[in-house]
């Protein structure tokens, strides 16, 4: 009998970047204790892509069309739709006009967070209802994953990089997220490894990569200039004392493996 592999759920998550006092930060919401995924983990803004984030309307609603490969834009639309969704930062602009929303267009937006959520709405009908383009081309893909096979349910995920619109004001939505706050990456590890934060695998590793840059220009500089290998973690029951999760060492982690005592902590 063939076995059955679980069916792969296209999603999207987004690093929304500012330049802080200190440096780099990124902004990172808590998940809610009743999600099935991830619950109560600090993550960044993301999830599963909605029908809408594919509409073919939206090529002409978005600068520089063509700047991502056909197969990764409702990805990238996806990130945003997400991010507004979650964190109430818009990636867009006032059709015909260069500069990103201000702080108070954003903000009279924000009615439009839960349908999107729902599913009541689409990126499609706020664009045209509220007369927007969406900003791709502030958007830099980051790195790409697949859940591994022994998972019982699977995510294949893009993450992308984008520098947090300014002015515009980062905020949970109460629902999905809990708490929300904009840290600098190496403070987001050392909280997990004084187990003050719940950071899963994949998202310590963006935390790891993201880092090693000291500003915005800097990482998106760094993202635009690393090409992207695809990351499946392998489960290894064989090389260690306890299994283990295996990642390519050419994916630039730093890591190629983990135990899978520590993945999901």
């Amino acid at each position: 009998m063939t076995e059955t592999k679980t069916a792969l759920l296209p999603s999207s998550t987004i690093l929304m970047l500012r330049d802080g006092a200190a440096g780099l930060e990124v902004f990172m919401v808590k998940r809610h204790h009743a999600i099935d995924f991830a619950s109560g983990a600090m993550v960044f803004p993301g999830g599963k892509l909605a029908r809408g984030d594919s509409d073919p309307v939206l090529q002409g609603r978005h600068a520089r069309p063509g700047a991502f490969e056909p197969a990764l834009t409702p990805f990238a639309f996806g990130a945003i739709r997400e991010a507004f969704e979650e964190s109430g930062l818009l990636l867009a602009r006032p059709k015909g006009d260069g500069r990103l929303l201000s702080a108070d267009r954003a903000a009279a937006l924000k009615s439009w967070r839960e349908p999107l959520n729902r599913g009541d709405k689409s990126l499609r009908d706020l664009a045209e209802t509220e007369n927007l383009d969406y900003a791709l081309d502030c958007m830099v893909p980051f790195a790409h994953w697949i859940t591994p096979e022994v998972m019982p349910k699977r995510f294949d995920t893009w993450f992308f990089l984008a520098r947090a619109p300014e002015g515009q004001i980062g905020a949970h939505d109460g629902s999905e997220s809990v708490d929300s706050e904009w840290i600098a990456p190496q403070d987001a590890l050392d909280a997990w490894e004084a187990k003050t934060r719940t950071i899963v695998f994949a998202t310590r590793m963006q935390l790891v990569k993201l880092a090693r840059a000291r500003s915005v220009d800097e990482a998106l500089a760094q993202a635009g200039q690393t090409p992207i290998v695809d990351v499946m973690p392998v489960l290894d029951k064989e090389s260690f004392s306890e299994p283990h999760l295996r990642i390519p060492a050419e994916a630039g982690y730093g890591v190629t493996e983990v135990p899978l005592s520590r993945v999901g902590m």
